[in-house]
């Protein structure tokens, strides 16, 4: 049995930022019923990511590396804390602030959050060969990197 025909018109389905707005739908849900399973949501893998790459950080620079709000910042960095994946310790040359690290348990968890993204990458990216899937990651990050703000709003 062939699939039903697209009803969407054709003038529709040719407007390339109606196509990434569905696909970033899709990929949203399917990364965050991914990450649900396990308690857990996108900005507990950007934060963890984040600290995992760049090192410890206050809550202030980790809100402007990871692009989340500070004021939200505090639910994740709760969260985090919450399950032992980060250690908030003052910062020796600012006692106003703290310096936020990842734990090893925040590594472990860092890497089951990491596989279960690439579970829901895998789901979404099936139709596409290998190649397209590499031509498709270097054409957003083209548009991701030209229309990145160059003063975060934050």
């Amino acid at each position: 049995m062939s699939p039903s025909p697209d009803p969407t018109p054709a003038r529709l389905r040719a407007i390339p930022s109606r196509l990434l707005a569905q696909a970033s739908t899709v990929a949203d849900r399917l990364v965050g019923e991914r990450l649900a399973t396990e308690g857990a949501r996108k900005w507990h893998f950007a934060a963890l990511a984040t600290l995992a790459e760049t090192g410890p950080a206050s809550q202030a620079e980790l809100s402007r590396r990871t692009g989340i709000y500070r004021s939200d910042m505090v639910a994740v960095l709760n969260d985090l804390a919450d399950t032992d994946c980060i250690r908030r310790t003052p910062d020796p040359t600012d006692r106003r602030r703290n310096v936020i690290t990842l734990t090893p348990t925040g590594h472990q968890r860092l890497q089951r959050l990491s596989a279960l993204i690439a579970e829901a990458e895998t789901e979404l990216l099936a139709p596409l060969t290998p190649a397209q899937q590499s031509e498709l990651t270097h054409l957003l990050t083209l548009l991701a990197t030209h229309h990145r703000p160059t003063h975060p709003t934050q």
